[in-house]
């Protein structure tokens, strides 16, 4: 891939592309959960929807696209829907589906907070506490002091920490894309790079440090305590860490990249370890939905817990896009119908794109590419299918945020 049009494995933009980027019990509660959206047929023609879609394929050459729109309100609404456009698989020709895993890239990130406030929660860590508490001496060169950044702080990028991601041997991701990485590893090495210049600077190195304090309070690891206290009491059976292996299991759509010789590349094969608990999920449509509606919808944690996630601050509009704002570990982002959309994006650098959001009025998203957009056109081409599931059949608005906290 072009330095310029380098899409960061995790969420942050380069260039023109944007990169998308009651008390918890032990076990996360099992019993309060979403409803499953009833597949039964559409209530109309979404034809908006399936013409955005189309342009990210035919105009933008994305290879292929998917959206699932499902909503949680009354007996009469409609469901789920899906729309989707070309190709899941260049090989056999097989036509892009709502139901094939991806990787959901910075996604992941919503998980590793959600599990760090439970243990907020269990008053097992404090989102104030200084992480030199947790992790003494991890952060002490380079004019960096983990005694000076808050475990708040991380989660909402607002540490002053660089992203390892940033380094210069990651301008050419594709030729790491069989090694092995450790968390500490890919730490050291954002110490070693200059201080970011703005104070909210996305970092995926702040969640591979969250990571390391709930394997530090909780004496497991990380990928272990999410799917304990997440993955498996929310029933998301097609959520997984795949630690080395470079395959993705189970029904799946191929992704792909252009390399720095301009030539079109299959990257579906990739070992995610550089992402670790900030990105290396594999899930689907699905399961991404049905976490993220439990999630704003109080099922996951407790109401302060939930408050303080969605406390937000201005994001850079280089790394995330205008208008975004971040919490902890939540993104929030205003639909031209009025209100926001919460959730995450995410990328990986093999091609995948993800996002996932749940709009006012019970309506989530889901939306899966394998290929990333690399201009700023298919950017906000992307952009555009967010706002056309969310906003469907509703009168348009202004852009100004009415609902959420923001400080």
């Amino acid at each position: 891939m072009a330095p310029s049009l380098l899409t960061s494995a995790l969420g942050r933009r380069t260039g023109v592309a944007v990169l998308l980027a009651a008390v918890v019990a032990p076990a996360a509660p099992t019993a309060a959960q979403p409803p499953e959206a009833r597949q039964h047929a559409v209530c109309g023609p979404h034809d908006e929807l399936r013409k955005a879609l189309r342009t990210l394929t035919e105009r933008d050459r994305i290879t292929g696209a998917a959206v699932l729109v499902t909503e949680h309100t009354t007996p009469a609404s409609c469901g789920s829907w899906t729309e989707t456009a070309g190709t899941a698989d260049l090989r056999t020709g097989r036509a892009m589906n709502a139901t094939d895993r991806l990787r959901a890239g910075s996604i992941t990130k919503t998980f590793t907070a959600t599990v760090v406030l439970q243990l907020a929660a269990e008053n097992l860590v404090s989102l104030d506490a200084p992480v030199d508490r947790y992790l003494p001496g991890l952060i002490r060169r380079n004019g960096y002091d983990g005694r000076r950044i808050t475990v708040r702080q991380l989660l909402r990028h607002t540490s002053g920490l660089p992203d390892y991601l940033d380094a210069p041997e990651w301008e050419h991701p594709e030729l790491l894309r069989y090694r092995h990485f450790e968390p500490r590893e890919l730490v050291a090495r954002a110490l070693d790079l200059p201080r970011p210049r703005d104070n909210w600077h996305y970092a995926t190195t702040n969640y591979l440090l969250a990571g390391l304090i709930i394997q530090e309070v909780t004496g497991h690891s990380p990928e272990a305590e999410i799917t304990r206290r997440v993955i498996r009491p929310l029933e998301l059976h097609d959520t997984y860490w795949p630690g080395d292996a470079t395959d993705i299991q189970g029904p799946h759509s191929r992704s792909y990249f252009t390399d720095d010789d301009g030539r079109f590349v299959d990257g579906t094969a990739w070992n995610t370890t550089f992402g670790g608990v900030g990105g290396a999920l594999v899930s689907t449509p699905a399961d991404l939905t049905r976490f993220i509606t439990a999630l704003v919808h109080g099922h996951v944690l407790p109401a302060d817990q939930l408050a303080a996630m969605r406390r937000t601050v201005a994001a850079d509009p280089d790394r995330l896009w205008p208008g975004a704002r971040y919490g902890l570990g939540l993104i929030a982002s205003p639909l031209r119908c009025g209100g926001l959309w919460w959730g995450h994006a995410g990328t990986v650098p093999g091609g995948h794109r993800a996002l996932t959001a749940a709009g006012p009025g019970g309506r989530s998203v889901a939306i899966a590419l394998n290929q990333v957009p690399d201009t700023l056109q298919a950017e906000q081409d992307f952009q555009e299918v967010v706002q056309n599931a969310l906003c469907e059949g509703r009168p348009s608005a202004g852009e100004r945020p009415t609902e959420g906290e923001h400080q």
